[in-house]
């Protein structure tokens, strides 16, 4: 068997009193694209704030690739592979968006930005640039405001930024959080059709969009997980339909 792209073995996460992650053990092969659902409240955030490294987890051992990232700060992560968007976007506003892209590809980099120098000189850069948002429905917006763009396209370039430094594993937070069911449909069809060179892992409370897009889905209730199993499993499982679809 190949080594998985990310395994948790016993992760919990507390905070004070409170357990928002309890126990939870997975694991993610190469190239699966892996969705986590529940009702609110139920964990999905902080485990992947635990994965991603904005938190470290109460106890457990989080693996990415093989390699324990346990204890690695969040910069370290993006270095060894993995990239994330999150649930509100987060893209500068008042920048455009090669420059966002700039920002990404520069990030990590061991030689930062000139403040005095033009981005537009940064042909690797640019051509990077042309190349991510050709791929996720974006192609010529380089020179563009961000603030010009749609809420819809803002949550594309969010993509791009998570996609320009060649991530192995991607975690997507709702990534269609806010969008109208076109803008959900069109985000749709650009994650589908992602390499399998990436391994995803994704938060979606769209159940369409979650259950057509996953390999696998692993369900969470009260920071546990109850099911692991195919899109067709979590659908007529009874638990699942009473926890989260609020009928048995």
């Amino acid at each position: 068997m190949s080594t998985p792209a990310l395994s948790l073995q016993s992760v919990t996460k507390n905070f004070g009193g409170l357990r928002a992650v309890s126990d939870v053990s997975l694991q993610v092969a190469p190239g699966e694209r892996r969705v986590i659902i529940g009702p609110n409240g139920a964990g999905k955030t902080s485990l992947f704030h635990c994965i991603s490294g904005v938190l470290q987890p109460s106890s457990g051992i989080i693996q990415c690739f093989g390699e324990d990232i346990t204890r690695l700060p969040e910069p370290d992560r993006t270095q060894k592979g993995v990239g994330r968007t999150f649930q509100i976007s987060s893209v500068f506003a008042d920048l455009t968006v090669l420059e966002n892209v700039a920002l990404a590809v520069l990030g990590i980099r061991t030689k930062k930005w000139n403040m005095w120098s033009s981005v537009n000189r940064m042909s690797d850069i640019r051509q990077k640039a042309d190349e991510y948002l050709a791929l996720v429905g974006l192609p010529g917006k380089q020179d563009v405001p961000v603030k010009s763009l749609s809420y819809g396209e803002r949550r594309q370039l969010e993509l791009v930024l998570a996609l320009v430094n060649g991530p192995r594993l991607l975690l997507l937070d709702e990534p269609c959080a806010g969008l109208s069911p076109a803008e959900r449909q069109r985000l749709f069809a650009i994650i589908q059709n992602l390499p399998r060179s990436i391994t995803m892992l994704m938060i979606e409370h769209d159940m369409d969009i979650a259950l057509g897009l996953a390999d696998r889905v692993t369900v969470l209730h009260r920071g546990e997980m109850i099911l692991e199993g195919s899109a067709q499993e979590v659908r007529v499982n009874p638990q699942v339909r009473e926890v989260y679809f609020g009928q048995v």
